[in-house]
């Protein structure tokens, strides 16, 4: 059903930048939507890295990027952001009285009075096998995201892929016994995932929980069978190659902002683009000097923050308040 709702800021990506910026807009009483192609909050560190070491946040000497979208995600729900995730936004327009509206790929209308573009490198599209009829079962037999795990139950299920993401869905799926049958190819016998998360699927597959396929690859697929190596055919009801994302730019090169290489240029002072009411923060921003890491996307967040709320309120004097003496208060 397209819709089309208000609120004080929209927040386009899910990643640790926009979750923060969720953060930095609440302190100042501004409600956000974020948005994100993914069904799931946190961007590559969730979905590519959710058990690689973070060692550069500060008073956090080391921390899983998985365990960091947690924490952020913890940080954040008292300012109740509305999430709307698996949407891909295509279009943004401006109207009067400086609303900005954003219309997704599921056709909804978004408004609000300021836009912070938070999309880390771009929508990011899944990897996919080149496999010559892929395309015929995507809607019915193929899977590249697992957004609803008991649509598995009872199912001949194969996930193929070596990552974290591929690792942990495969124990994940296991250990709750979903599957009638449960298969985990990977072309390598070396896995890129977490130590602990091979050990697991080791231990897995001698238990029988896991038919495990190493030095392989699907080569082919129909409407029943997989076919491994050109030559081994499986039943299956589901497969999920989780071979990681691509990032590309996507619909942002038709929005009318200044690019540099293919990211938003931005004045440093407060990560505002040429378009007003519009910031860039995070991976997808450039500037001189610009380091692509987390915490200088923090940063970012925070001054973009107090510049929209400027922008939103031009009459209103803005009066930093510090959270050991305001602490953290709902709206």
């Amino acid at each position: 059903m397209n819709k089309t709702e208000l609120t004080d800021v929209i927040i386009i990506g899910a990643g640790p930048c926009g979750l923060f910026g969720v953060f930095q807009f609440g302190l100042i009483k501004l409600r956000c939507r974020v948005i994100d192609v993914l069904p799931e909050v946190g961007g590559q560190c969730s979905t590519i890295y959710p058990k690689k070491p973070i060692y550069d946040i500060p008073g956090s000497p080391e921390v899983l990027a998985g365990k960091l979208i947690k924490n952020l995600e913890k940080q954040i729900k008292t300012f109740e952001p509305i999430f709307s995730l698996g949407e891909k936004v295509l279009k943004i327009n401006k109207k009067r009285n400086k609303k900005i509206e954003v219309i997704t790929n599921k056709g909804n209308k978004y408004i609000a009075k300021v836009v912070v573009i938070a999309g880390g490198l771009g929508c990011f599209e899944p990897r996919k096998p080149k496999i010559e009829n892929i395309t015929e079962y995507e809607k019915t037999k193929i899977d590249y995201f697992v957004t609803e795990p008991e649509k598995y139950k009872n199912k001949n299920v194969v996930i193929s892929g070596g990552g974290d993401s591929a690792l942990d869905w495969a124990i994940f799926l296991a250990e709750k016994k979903y599957c009638k049958t449960l298969t985990l190819i990977h072309r390598s016998e070396r896995f890129r995932g977490h130590l602990d998360s091979v050990d697991k699927i080791i231990n897995l597959s001698k238990k029988n929980k896991i038919n495990l396929m190493l030095n392989s690859q699907v080569t082919n697929i129909s409407s029943e069978k997989i076919t491994i190596n050109k030559k081994q055919k499986l039943n299956y009801d589901f497969w999920i190659p989780l071979f990681g994302l691509s990032p590309k730019l996507g619909p942002i090169a038709e929005w009318g902002l200044n690019l540099e290489n293919n990211k938003i240029k931005v004045r440093t002072y407060d990560y505002k683009t040429n378009l007003n009411g519009v910031y860039a923060i995070g991976d997808i921003n450039t500037y001189k000097g610009k380091l692509n890491l987390i915490l200088c996307g923090f940063h970012e967040a925070a001054l973009a923050t107090q510049s929209a709320y400027k922008y939103i309120n031009p009459d209103k004097k803005f009066l930093l308040k510090y959270t050991t003496v305001s602490g953290v208060n709902k709206f």
